[in-house]
């Protein structure tokens, strides 16, 4: 027999495997928690809740939604206002991802997901004066999967989607709904994987926030102290933050007020509210108030604080399961008459990857803009509290992440309050 002259095969280099790792991925089990479990069990629940609708399936384009039905996430903050990356669930067959140009590859040995294909984008950035004929070619593609996919079943849920595109649809015959109440109702109940990624998001959180604590010091401004959580989410592998919301002295009433270039000076508070989208892209939504020394509180200062510390403890003990929103407001701590005008906007709401279901509105705004329903065993909320005087000097923002269990409630964020504001050890 002749020898065998066929060169061996080449293996890539080990400098080439070392240059392309990118440390642990979305696709492993990350920090002991079961990766593929949690996807599985999130696309279920959305699955349920499109069959119970009798929705053949759905087209999701907030990045949001996406992560939540796939796991995969690309340029989610870009993405949010660039509708350029969307997906097609099938309430009963595939999964087709369709991502940004050559992004395919991003969503490698993700179970959930069955196909990428490259996405149709038609807004206007994107496509001009081709808008109608781009949106054309897409509503043709997500018609013929409904078609190839629904058992006859033409009702699409969307979360997004412009006049052009569903207008082509429309004409399709399809029935196009909203894809944003099966989604809600689907993430409002979490499971132990998404606990657990919840909680490595508040880690991180209250992480920035003890190191803001330890910067604080007349002289810095807003911003500085503000990039100093922003810093800490990045460095230990969140994502983003989702509003500017800290203040400092009388720019602390009203609330909402975004932080800027102003200077902190000894003697003021400093409120903030982190909306900090963390580690596998969960959100730990705590507020805090500080002190900024040298020196004491006022007794003004420290009345503030009281009653916002009273008010987030009242509502968290009114948690349990079975407790409708209505019967919340009615029984929740009541505002000074004062502060009444300056409340915040909901008294509880929801929280899974962003801010979510339910909006828990104050008893005075229900008719106006609150809805009822019911606390679950398995939803994560934050409760809320702002208490700031019409007219006054200062306000104070507090806020609290919980779980609610079968028996009461599982505090999250515990982060400690201050201490000198209250003027008691707690």
């Amino acid at each position: 027999m002749p020898p065998d002259t066929t060169p061996p095969a080449r293996s890539a280099p080990s400098i080439t495997v070392a240059r392309r790792s990118s440390g642990a991925s979305l696709t492993n089990s990350e920090a002991g928690i079961d990766m593929r479990a949690l996807r599985a069990y999130r696309l279920q629940r959305l699955r349920n809740e499109l069959k119970a609708r009798d929705l053949a399936g759905c087209v999701l384009y907030d990045p949001i939604n996406v992560r939540y039905a796939t796991g995969s996430r690309n340029m989610a903050v870009w993405t949010l206002h660039n509708p350029a990356r969307y997906c097609f669930v099938a309430t009963e067959g595939p999964v087709i991802l369709f991502d940004f140009h050559n992004c395919e590859f991003l969503s490698e040995g993700l179970e959930t997901i069955d196909e990428v294909r490259p996405a149709t984008s038609w807004f206007y950035f994107g496509a001009g004066p081709r808008v109608e004929e781009r949106a054309k070619r897409w509503a043709d593609e997500i018609a013929d999967l409904l078609l190839t996919h629904g058992s006859g079943n033409r009702r699409l849920a969307l979360d997004h989607c412009d006049p052009a595109g569903a207008t082509i649809l429309a004409a399709h015959g399809i029935e196009i709904q909203d894809a944003q109440a099966p989604i809600e109702m689907a993430r409002r109940i979490k499971s132990a994987e998404e606990i657990a990624c919840m909680n490595a998001a508040v880690a991180v959180c209250e992480t920035g926030m003890a190191r803001m604590r330890e910067a604080l010091r007349p002289g810095m401004t807003e911003n500085e102290l503000w990039s100093i959580l922003h810093q800490t989410n990045i460095a230990m592998g969140g994502e983003w933050i989702e509003t500017r919301l800290l203040s400092s002295g009388g720019r602390t009433n009203p609330w909402f007020q975004e932080c800027g270039d102003r200077i902190i000076r000894a003697g003021e508070l400093v409120s903030f509210d982190s909306d900090l989208i963390g580690p596998f892209g969960y959100c730990a939504d705590i507020s805090r108030t500080y002190f900024c020394g040298p020196g004491k509180p006022s007794t003004e200062q420290r009345r503030l604080y009281r009653l916002a510390w009273e008010q987030i403890h009242h509502n968290i003990d009114l948690l349990e399961p079975g407790l409708s929103f209505r019967a919340f407001a009615e029984r929740s701590w009541t505002l000074p008459a004062s502060c009444a005008a300056n409340r915040y906007s909901v008294v509880a709401h929801g929280v899974g990857l962003c801010d979510e279901y339910p909006h828990c509105a104050y008893l005075q705004d229900f008719e106006r803009g609150g809805y009822d329903g019911l606390f679950e065993a398995g939803m994560t909320v934050c409760i809320e509290s702002y208490i700031g005087e019409v007219g006054g000097d200062e306000g104070v923002k507090l806020e609290q992440q919980v779980l609610i269990t079968e028996t009461g409630i599982e505090l999250l964020s515990t982060f400690p309050f201050e201490e000198e504001l209250l003027a008691r050890e707690i």
